[in-house]
Order: C-alpha cells, then sequence, then structure tokens
C-alpha cells in the first residue's frame, strides 16, 4: 500500500513525522527491525535522500537505530516521558547542563544577529514555526514538537546569515537531541516555549537585536532553571548518578 505522495515543498517537515506515524500505526515495538531505505522510498513516493535525511533526523532523537549491513530497527530508547526520561536525566545529567551553558553562548547571540540580518521571508518562517508548534501542542504530538523545536532554533540560526554559527548550531541539535528537547518533558514547559519563542521572533521582526538577545537567555535559563529544579524534585543529584 502507498502512503501517499508528499508535497516536494513540505519534505523536509513531513517525512520523518509519517515515518514516526508508520511505527505507532503498526505497532512497531522496540527491538523490531523497520523497513528499508528502498521500502520507504516506494510506500512514501519520495527520493532515497530525502528518507535518508529523516532516518537520520530520526536516529538523532532516538527514535531508530541504522546498524549498517543490518538495516533500520527501532530503537530501545524510544520512550521519551515519564520513567525514560527521568532515566535518561540520570545518566545525562552534567552532559546536559554543558550543552545549555553551550547554547547560551550561541543562541542569544545568533538572535541578535538575525534580528538584524533577517529577511522578511525569513521572518514569515519563524512565525510559521512557532503555529505549528501551537497546533501540535493541541494535538499532543510530542514527537512532532522535538522536530519543531530543532527546527526553530536551526531557522534562526540559517537567519543570522553566518554559515559557521549555523552548522555549529545545527551539529548541536543533532549531537544531543535529548539535550536540546529535554525540557519538553517538564510539565508546562511547552506552553512556556510557545510564548518564548513567539518573544523573540518579535524582536527580531522589530529589529531589536538587544531585545532578541534577551529573550532567547529567558528562554534558556528559564528551560536551564526548570530542568534544574525537576532533577532537584526527583532526587537527579550528583550523588544518584551512577
Amino acid at each position: 500500500m502507498v502512503i501517499g505522495r508528499i508535497k516536494t515543498e513540505r519534505l523536509s517537515d513531513r517525512v520523518s513525522e509519517i515515518i514516526v506515524k508508520l511505527i505507532r500505526e503498526e505497532h512497531f515495538k522496540p527491538g523490531d527491525k523497520f523497513y528499508s531505505e528502498n521500502t520507504l522510498v516506494k510506500r512514501l513516493g519520495v527520493s532515497r535522500s530525502s528518507i535518508r535525511e529523516a532516518l537520520r533526523s530520526l536516529e538523532s532523537t532516538g527514535w531508530i537505530s541504522v546498524q549498517h549491513g543490518r538495516g533500520v530497527f527501532i530503537n530501545l530508547s524510544n520512550e521519551r516521558s515519564g520513567e525514560g526520561f527521568v532515566g535518561w536525566l540520570k545518566s545525562n545529567r552534567e552532559i546536559m547542563l554543558d550543552h545549555f551553558e553551550v547554547r547560551l553562548m550561541l543562541d542569544p547571540k545568533a538572535a541578535a544577529h538575525a534580528a538584524r540580518k533577517a529577511k522578511d521571508e525569513e521572518i514569515a518562517k519563524l512565525y510559521e514555526i512557532c503555529d505549528d508548534f501551537k497546533e501540535k501542542v493541541r494535538e499532543g504530538n510530542v514527537d512532532a514538537l522535538i522536530l519543531l523545536d530543532e527546527k526553530f532554533h536551526s531557522t534562526l540560526a540559517l537567519c543570522t546569515k553566518n554559515k559557521t554559527l549555523y552548522v555549529l548550531m545545527r551539529t548541536m541539535a543533532k549531537s544531543l537531541p535529548e539535550g536540546w528537547i529535554s525540557s519538553l518533558h517538564i510539565p508546562g514547559r511547552v506552553e512556556k516555549t510557545i510564548a518564548e519563542h513567539c518573544a523573540v521572533v518579535a524582536a527580531i521582526a522589530n529589529k531589536d537585536p538587544d531585545g532578541a538577545e534577551t529573550a532567547m537567555v529567558t528562554h534558556l535559563q528559564n528551560a536551564r532553571r526548570e530542568i534544574t529544579s525537576f532533577m532537584e524534585n526527583n532526587k537527579l543529584t550528583q550523588k544518584s548518578l551512577p
């Protein structure tokens, strides 16, 4: 059965989401072997490069594991909430905090540069991502929110017109995806993230570098503070680490 053709202009937004839908609706379990690239090309009606890009994205967010010579497997660590999240923090507390420390060095300056250099169509794209974020919150689609949060920060980096900064921020998103989105597991943080993202975009639209930088600092500090509080409340201190 062919799932349905995906419009070219929506490939980057939709392929990963549709693959996650396949995993859910066809009841794949952790450890199961998933469809091959060839099968996905035929079922989704998209190019092999688009499938590979989607698989890389899903591997970076913990959904799948691509094992060369063996195929694609559903990841054993694809639980993203509750006990699974607490377990992840126990093992990655210091790495996650280091991740936010570096983001506080990069993202606020990226927001300031974006306020100086972003074009109208790029600002419109940021607003579109914010709207998509709100829609996925209403749907309760956590997996789409993870991808959209990464997309928001990557798109903002692209607005700076600084290729080195863009590559650094993209690498951050791909190298430690759980650190990138870990705050989305904290109760109430998703709604706050929407407001904070919108505040950043509003400052960029107003060509206000200082305002954009301040809004981004606020966003990251709030996220880090709430994750730290969550760890303390759940006794995920350095002493509790294995």
